[in-house]
């Protein structure tokens, strides 16, 4: 983890089912101490780490204080639900938590009801996952294991070739045939039981080991591919690189002496002369030269090429590893553009709602007074306590009141566009910056993405051969002459 460079994006996931007993409160099992280390750093590479338990009280405090998303179904016990609330209360390492709301919400969780929490989120979400069933076997006993590793297989592996007649061209020998000493032999290490009835026997082939070196600067692209080929005798006249196959052994792999009790196929008469092995290294230097290709892919959004050998899932996977990053990134770039113009709007806004509240507050208090001082100038000529030039006075200063009421509403309302007119341009500018995001994301999809093949060719100073020996092949040749790979 630790030898890859940090990263915002989520790069893989390590998953555990069953925790208990590897994260414990109290003990300290060797698996505690790399597992809470992951906990702590591991985001910091893109690594996240997700943990199954139905027990919560099984994890150790510190491990759930450093878990940043919570998925809680129906908790059994007051012991378990003390512990998640603990938990979660840790995780929001001091910001907003409400408790009793919380409780109330683990303790109405029904069958298939699970709640969300996410650290990073305002606040949970509950919801419902669909209703499905598995029918599993369960653990295997020991007959059940001894049946399936005793049971004839209905698909042969890739390396277990299919039943192919026994070649008649040479016949077969109980002895090895006699070689000159500079021919190199190796023998292929026999792999797997020998079928009833069947004998083993080795035919010659010829192997060859090669450096191919593949390099193009403008593609970044550097690499040495180590081949070992085996190509088939036959009966030496037809022997050609091009039928070769590639050998997942290196000449360090094989053998130097055969099993025991072997059958041995008579050699082609080029095979058992020493110069044919020179010529066939001179062949097969100018065909790698020739015919050998390495076909790449290439992303023309991020220009990243595939490596040698990298199948297509995989280099897609990469190639979404380094999008995800790339709009990480450009997601802070936008941020940062669109935030000093945010806080302004978001600084206008607040001023404009403090002006809402002042004016109301200004408009309720004016028509209060308004209110009071007509219902006196009433009250006052009602019971006759004020002369005609005090009543018109009272109903003049009511009027202006009046007046002033009405201005301040007048206010209010502009106030009130004011904050509307700043509310909405947050919104356009968040709706622009979700498009920018949008945009760019869709236009780095690597799943829709089409790919260009670069194919790399060797020159002839990047061909060497390394060496051209004998190798014996081993096959279980049966009584009905069919032949069977044994390696």
């Amino acid at each position: 983890m630790r030898t890859q460079s940090g990263t915002t994006s989520l790069r893989a996931i390590l998953y555990m089912d069953e925790i208990f007993g590897y994260f414990p409160p109290v003990a300290n099992p060797p698996s505690k101490q790399p597992l809470l280390t992951l906990l702590k750093q591991a985001r910091a590479f893109g690594l996240g780490v997700v943990l199954a338990t139905q027990n919560p009280v099984d994890l150790d405090y510190k491990g759930l204080a450093n878990t940043g998303t919570w998925f809680i179904g129906r908790l059994q016990t007051e012991r378990d639900k003390a512990r998640v609330l603990e938990g979660l209360e840790g995780a929001a390492g001091g910001g907003q938590f409400d408790r009793s709301k919380m409780d109330r919400l683990l303790a109405g969780l029904g069958n298939r009801i699970f709640l969300l929490n996410n650290v990073h989120d305002d606040a949970p979400i509950l919801f419902q996952t669909r209703w499905a069933m598995s029918y599993l076997r369960g653990p295997l006993t020991r007959e059940q294991i001894k049946r399936l590793s005793t049971a004839t297989p209905t698909a042969r592996e890739p390396n277990a070739a299919a039943p192919a007649p026994a070649r008649s061209t040479h016949a077969a020998a109980a002895v090895r045939p006699a070689l000159p000493p500079q021919i190199i032999q190796r023998f292929l290490p026999v792999r797997g039981a020998a079928p009833s009835g069947a004998r083993l026997t080795y035919e010659g082939a010829v192997l060859g080991a090669a450096s191919v070196y593949l390099g193009d600067s403008k593609l970044g692209v550097e690499t040495t591919e180590h081949l070992q080929l085996l190509a088939p005798l036959d009966d030496g006249s037809s022997f050609d690189w091009a039928n070769a196959t590639q050998l997942p052994l290196s000449l360090e792999d094989l053998e130097s002496a055969p099993a025991e009790n072997p059958s041995f196929v008579d050699l082609a008469s080029a095979a058992v002369d020493p110069k044919s092995y020179g010529r066939w290294q001179d062949e097969l230097k100018r065909w790698l030269q020739n015919n050998y290709r390495v076909e790449l892919m290439r992303s023309t959004s991020s220009k990243l090429v595939s490596r040698p050998g990298e199948s297509e899932r995989d280099f897609r996977i990469r190639l979404r590893e380094a999008g995800h990053e790339v709009r990480d990134q450009r997601k802070e770039d936008l941020r940062e553009k669109f935030g000093a113009k945010r806080a302004q709007l978001e600084e206008r806004q607040r001023r404009a709602q403090q002006a809402v509240d002042r004016e109301s507050e200004q408009a309720n208090q004016q028509t209060m007074q308004t209110a009071i001082g007509v219902g006196a100038s009433i009250l006052g000529a009602f019971l006759g306590r004020r002369s005609r030039k005090g009543m018109l006075g009272g109903a003049t200063t009511a009027a202006r009141s009046a007046s002033r009421v009405l201005k301040e509403r007048g206010d209010i309302e502009r106030a009130n566009e004011t904050l509307e007119s700043v509310s909405r341009q947050l919104q356009d500018l968040d709706a622009k910056f979700q498009d920018e995001v949008a945009a760019f994301e869709s236009a780095t999809d690597p799943a829709s993405e089409t790919l260009e093949t670069m194919v790399l060719k060797p020159r002839k100073a990047d061909v060497a051969v390394n060496d051209v020996v004998l190798a014996w092949v081993p096959y279980w040749v049966d009584a009905e002459k069919n032949k069977h790979r044994a390696w």
